[in-house]
């Protein structure tokens, strides 16, 4: 990296800092491995003497049981530091979140997701921009697509893909019946010049239409949004958010290069036999992977098998818990695959929140 022209070339140089940051994360799990390794050894050895005091023995006795169990977390820290860096995780994120059966308690709930990545997402510095919208007819969104930007982005949603399922009394139900509806998640990684992405404008069908929602006074008198449709594959994307056709139009093609990138990694996949080796999911409607059941206040995310009865929060935008629990999983499953080494503990598991 400090070679004289290392950073002419931009793509050369970025690739160097991701690779000395991925290499100077293994070599500090490694020292802290080893640290504690030569500290068991020191342990030991006061243990083994025959001239240690009885008091000094029982201190070195606890010392080592100790030391023993920090050293299983930190081989597992270290495994998980060199498992191949993944630098989508850095990158912003496009998000769709579409309502699916249910009628308009379907719409409610779509609202009630982006609610609660909105809040998940600015708690930490991310920015939420929306790119278009189609609200629903009680509230709520039939369809609504936002852009996701800043602070690894993708890496805090990347396990959200999927159906997501609710289970309440719907605010039109009159004799109180449990209603149970359903939402899909969809979320890409933003296309980065790196990809190389090339959008043929032959290949695009481009329609101007005047905005709805949001927006303020003009904002149906104005044709300011943007439809693209990509002839070739079908992909249709829109943007409607912004006052400038420009800005929407360049929104519009963000999200679409994302769209195209994540088909030709699916397609790449296929053709070379892979399967997705991780908990990061494809976004289908059928792709069922959590249950929101409002009467008992409790959130079932059923990939790895964790019930939460603290959905009240988690709706709210506190999702560390149940973020941090996939990480974890999802790390185990790579471990597992990379290495063939079982890290996980297994088994099902259930915790309680606060009411």
């Amino acid at each position: 990296m400090a070679a004289p022209g290392a950073a002419a070339d931009a793509k050369r140089f970025r690739n160097l800092i991701r690779e000395h940051s991925h290499l100077k994360r293994v070599a500090d799990k490694a020292n802290a491995l080893f640290d504690i390794e030569r500290a068991i050894n020191e342990a030991k050895e006061l243990l083994d003497d025959p001239t240690t005091d009885a008091d000094l023995k029982d201190l070195a006795r606890a010392e080592h049981s100790e030391l023993i169990a920090r050293k299983e977390n930190a081989e597992k820290e270290l495994l998980a530091a060199l498992l191949p860096p993944d630098p989508d995780l850095e990158r912003n994120a496009v998000v769709e979140i579409r309502a699916g059966t249910g009628g308009a308690e379907a719409a409610l709930f779509a609202g009630d997701l982006f609610r609660m990545y909105s809040r998940f997402l600015e708690d930490r510095g991310v920015k939420v921009k929306p790119v278009s919208a189609s609200p629903g007819e009680v509230g709520g969104y039939k369809e609504i697509v936002f852009m996701a930007e800043g602070n690894g982005a993708y890496g805090l949603l990347q396990f959200e893909s999927g159906g997501h399922r609710v289970q309440r009394v719907p605010v039109t139900e009159a004799s109180g019946r449990i209603h149970t509806s359903a939402a899909t998640v969809a979320v890409f990684p933003e296309a980065a010049e790196e990809d190389e992405i090339v959008i043929n404008p032959e290949d695009l069908r481009i329609d101007i239409f005047c905005a709805s929602g949001p927006g303020g006074q003009g904002v149906n008198t104005t044709y300011s949004a943007v439809r693209i449709t990509h002839l070739p594959t079908g992909i249709v994307v829109q943007s409607q958010d912004e006052r400038s056709q420009h800005r929407n139009k360049e929104r519009a093609l963000s999200v679409l290069k994302a769209r195209l990138l994540d088909k030709k990694r699916r397609e790449e996949e296929e053709r070379l036999g892979r399967m997705r080796r991780s908990l990061a999911g494809s976004g289908e409607r059928n792709e069922r992977i959590r249950t929101y059941n409002f009467p008992q206040n409790r959130i079932t995310d059923h990939r790895i098998n964790l019930t939460l009865y603290a959905l009240s929060r988690v709706i709210e935008g506190e999702m560390d818990e149940l973020v941090s629990a996939l990480r974890q999983k999802d790390t185990a499953m790579r471990i597992q695959n990379e290495f063939g080494i079982n890290t996980a503990s297994g088994g099902a598991s259930e915790a309680s929140g606060t009411q």
